[in-house]
């Protein structure tokens, strides 16, 4: 109870969140060290830092219309390859749970193999396993290519996340479910699954920041998204520590986003469910 006054005597902000003002000062002192520690490797480097320049490649404004930048024409292409990404993940790690939980040997054989193959092998082999191999057989662009690699990268790892979420589902769910005469897939459509996804919901927030962040990784196979506009930029600006900054601020964003998009929707359930 010695608490609540000091809790109270917050500001609104702090209190939504929980945070203290100690807190929001250790993340200043941390923040301020970073930017200390840039700014001063940048001058032992004999560096011009030229910030008046990024703006042009972020967008322009020619005749009252807003021209893009090679910055945010990554950005979209970044954006387009993590949707389709997120949600080809959640159908490979969701059809790989039913088939590790199904009654078939062939089946489960299946999953596991894909479980191991891919949770055991680097994301760049992978990425260049598709390319290369799986590509130009199955006649896929390069942007396909990249959304499959990531999906089926990710899609092992969901896998899991949704196994767990299933099986943490009480057994007497299970129990009502057939003595109501459901089919497995009603139960799992109507009792299971929407009792997981409010378990699911954190881990697969993580899982999705990681997705955004893995998907730098196309760059390599010549998809023009944001880390390989920035990487065009710098060849042809010499700016590395403003473009990449700016890039990491984006990617940032990104991630923040997504995180606080889906506290909120695990926030809502929570709200339904009491």
């Amino acid at each position: 109870m010695a608490g609540a006054p000091a809790i109270a005597n917050r500001p609104g902000w702090l209190r939504r969140h929980g945070a203290s003002l100690v807190d929001v000062a250790q993340f200043a002192v941390v923040a301020g060290v970073l930017i200390w520690l840039t700014v001063r490797g940048a001058q032992a480097m004999g560096y011009a830092w030229q910030w008046q320049r990024v703006p042009r490649y972020l967008y322009r404004i020619i005749d009252g219309e807003i021209i893009w930048g090679p910055l945010v024409k990554g950005l979209f292409v970044t954006l387009e390859i993590s949707a389709w990404s997120m949600v080809l993940t959640l159908v490979f790690g969701l059809t790989t749970t039913l088939l590790r939980r199904s009654n078939s040997l062939s089946g489960r054989f299946l999953a596991r193999c894909y479980l191991e193959a891919i949770r055991n092998t680097p994301l760049l082999v992978q990425l260049y396993l598709f390319y290369f191999v799986m590509a130009p057989i199955l006649g896929l662009g390069r942007t396909l290519t990249g959304i499959l690699a990531l999906a089926a990268f990710e899609g092992a790892f969901a896998a899991e996340i949704i196994r767990a979420g299933i099986e943490a589902v009480h057994r007497s769910q299970w129990d009502a479910a057939r003595s109501l005469g459901l089919t497995q897939a009603q139960t799992y459509r109507l009792v299971v699954l929407p009792q997981a996804i409010q378990m699911m919901l954190p881990p697969m927030a993580g899982l999705f920041v990681s997705l955004i962040k893995h998907s730098a990784i196309v760059s390599t196979i010549a998809i023009f998204d944001l880390t390989n506009e920035a990487r065009n930029v710098i060849s042809e600006t010499f700016m590395s520590f403003e473009i990449w900054l700016t890039t990491a601020a984006i990617y940032l964003v990104l991630t923040i986003s997504l995180s606080v998009a889906i506290s909120r929707l695990e926030l809502r359930f929570k709200r339904k469910k009491y």
